[in-house]
């Protein structure tokens, strides 16, 4: 048996997320998409390990304590002491919310190749990661392309969100190297805004067209905030609807379904069964602030479930 379901890597960060617009009123919390995905698969049961690198020092240090009080194993974290943790803002506003980084330089962005923990991601059911994870740095984008060959290497099941940032990286490049790492994949998950700009598709069923037959991707999930999520295998499409529920902040939702989704199907479930599972942990997730502290718990998501099928 594998020793961890899910093996998930890329760049957690510490939040500041603005709890009242235009006023100096912050919560700190903590956030990183894929750090995020694999507390959220936490929370749902699964056996996880997260990997980076932290800066050593106190904000390194309440990553740590974090992920240990939620289950995420972290005994491949390593340590730099010549960098920082990332850190990052959260405002809203009436357009939405928009984020703010202190992330140049920073310990996950140092990520090599040489760092990954092959025997790790080997012992695994499924890899995660993102495209955020390779925006970050040219050395983190390698190393982030030598997992994947690793996973593919060791027969784990690889999922790959783009999570696109053109703060990061220009979309030329981005374009490239999301299509080539999609295509590696065996579950892409990206945001309908992510791939218009990836691809030019304006509809989500243009946004499954590419991924199968340009990419090459056997499942695809986007997407579609309140609207839900379109599900295809290339055999079978399914609109999952989305669920109404009182939002106050996004932050994190998608990375929510990532987790869940790969959560439901270590469970045993079908795709389609863990898509409505991860779009409801998903809804929830965005009824309080920040990234990881509304992340919802198995009776939570089961309740919303039931609601909506009554």
């Amino acid at each position: 048996m594998p020793e961890f379901d899910i093996v998930s890597l890329g760049e957690p960060m510490v939040e500041f997320n603005q709890t009242r617009p235009g006023e100096p009123a912050y919560l700190q919390g903590f956030g990183g998409d894929t750090s995020n995905a694999a507390v959220a698969a936490a929370r749902q049961g699964a056996r996880v390990a997260y990997v980076t690198r932290l800066g050593a020092d106190p904000f390194g240090e309440m990553l740590r304590r974090m992920w240990r009080d939620e289950g995420v194993d972290a005994s491949a974290v390593a340590a730099d002491p010549a960098a920082h943790t990332g850190v990052y803002f959260v405002t809203h506003a009436a357009g939405g919310h928009e984020f703010s980084y202190l992330r140049a330089g920073s310990a996950a962005s140092r990520m090599r190749p040489a760092d990954v923990p092959l025997e790790l991601i080997r012992t695994a059911r499924y890899f995660h990661t993102s495209g955020i994870s390779q925006a970050v740095s040219a050395n983190a984008c390698d190393a982030v392309l030598h997992a994947i060959d690793v996973a593919r290497e060791a027969g784990v099941q690889v999922s790959y969100d783009p999570n696109l940032r053109l703060k990061l990286w220009p979309i030329q490049r981005a374009r490239a190297i999301t299509a080539a790492t999609a295509a590696q994949a065996d579950y892409f998950l990206p945001s309908l805004e992510d791939a218009h700009a990836l691809c030019g598709a304006t509809t989500p069923e243009a946004v499954v067209r590419w991924a199968h037959e340009v990419l090459g991707v056997a499942v695809v999930c986007v997407k579609l905030g309140a609207k839900g999520v379109l599900v295809s295998d290339g055999d079978e499409r399914e609109l999952v609807p989305g669920f109404k529920v009182e939002t106050v902040d996004a932050t994190g939702a998608g990375d929510c379904f990532d987790g869940a989704l790969l959560a439901r199907l270590v469970a045993g479930d079908t795709i389609w069964e863990a898509a409505r599972y991860a779009n409801a942990a998903a809804a929830l997730a965005t009824t309080g602030f920040g990234a990881i502290a509304p992340l919802p718990r198995p009776d939570a998501v089961r309740t919303l479930l039931a609601t909506m099928q009554d």
